[in-house]
């Protein structure tokens, strides 16, 4: 199994389990957010929704390049981005506090899906950051879209996309994007950090969330994450791209 789900009063967390590929995300990975996030939509036992990664090295690392290479052209590359764009738009929409509890390394995909939830709780060790350049192509899943909505400063958000980099934890602190940096296990992070959200009626939490969820709807946030994928569809198809992956496939087998 790709993922592991697992509710706890309330506080359904969602583990992305691919370890030994550094919590990539393939197909199965897709089918069980959606799974999750129709349980949550079904159900008013859920309180808050909790996405991490596997181990201590890496929250999610991105699409699993071994895996969507094969889409060669705008058009394959598009129906495998607007899925997954679809999937984090369900999510970052959500009636219930989302919080990204990242135990490592978040970089491409990987920071765009914690880029959507509405909390990022960052371990001191990790490292996160839009790499998606280095691959020739944009965020293709909706997350720079989100990033320019999460109250960053323009200049800084802009940057943290067009450096392509990963930043160190405490960058991410100081620039905004991390709410909180932990050194404890990531359970009593998230235990510290829910426990006076748990005091409040849950109806509290999904009024507020509407408030925010309002303002989206006025901004056409779906339309213009839509727009964000076909831009990236249209660099995948590239020689750049390709010749960027083929070189990082090519590294990752000589390791």
């Amino acid at each position: 199994m790709a993922y592991q789900i697992h509710n706890n009063d309330g506080v359904l967390t969602f583990t992305i389990d691919r370890e030994e590929k550094r919590n990539a995300v393939n197909d199965e990975v897709m089918e069980g957010l959606k799974k999750v996030i129709t349980y949550i939509k079904e159900h008013e036992d859920v309180r808050f929704l909790v996405v991490t990664g596997a181990g201590e090295k890496a929250f999610c690392s991105g699409g699993d390049l071994s895996e969507f290479h094969s889409l060669q052209t705008e058009e394959q590359a598009f129906g495998m981005l607007s899925k997954m764009g679809n999937i984090l738009y369900d999510l970052a929409t959500l009636r219930v506090p989302t919080i990204a509890l990242i135990n490592g390394a978040a970089v491409g995909g990987g920071c765009e899906i914690a880029t959507a939830c509405d909390f990022r709780l960052v371990a001191s060790h990790a490292k996160c950051g839009f790499i998606q350049g280095t691959l020739a192509i944009t965020s293709g899943w909706g997350g720079g879209t989100y990033l320019f909505e999460r109250g960053l400063r323009h200049d800084r958000a802009l940057k943290m996309l067009v450096d392509a980099k990963v930043y160190e934890a405490q960058l991410l602190h100081e620039i905004g994007w991390a709410m909180r940096v932990f050194d404890s296990s990531k359970e009593q992070a998230l235990e510290e950090f829910i426990a006076d959200m748990r005091k409040i009626h849950p109806s509290v939490h999904q009024a507020y969330k509407e408030i925010e969820l309002r303002k989206w709807k006025e901004r056409n946030i779906y339309n213009r994450v839509m727009e964000e994928i076909r831009l990236c569809a249209k660099l995948w198809e590239s020689d750049a791209h390709n010749e960027a992956v083929n070189s990082f496939l090519s590294k990752s087998k000589s390791k």
